[in-house]
């Protein structure tokens, strides 16, 4: 997860939260820059990004809704064909 949030906003929403992924803090709002994503207001658009082992864009998902995104991103990968770990 990216976010243009500072680290420690970050910080208090992955442990709010219990997170158990990493989240990138963007406050300069480079990378959402680089990745096409930040609206004219200076937010970060919703959007998940696909990205292979070998670093290439596979997919994105521009109607992305946060309160089915976990369930929706387990559909995509699956469709992506990415094996499943556990």
């Amino acid at each position: 997860m990216a976010s243009t949030d500072d680290p420690e906003t970050n910080r208090k929403f992955a442990q709010a939260n219990a997170a158990q992924f990493p989240v990138l803090a963007d406050p300069l709002k480079q990378t959402a820059e680089a990745y096409g994503v930040l609206s004219p207001l200076g937010y970060a658009s919703r959007w998940t990004f696909y990205i292979g082992t070998d670093g290439k864009i596979r997919d994105i998902d521009k109607d992305v809704s946060a309160l089915s995104a976990g369930a929706d991103i387990a559909k995509h990968l699956e469709q992506l064909g990415v094996a499943r770990s556990h």
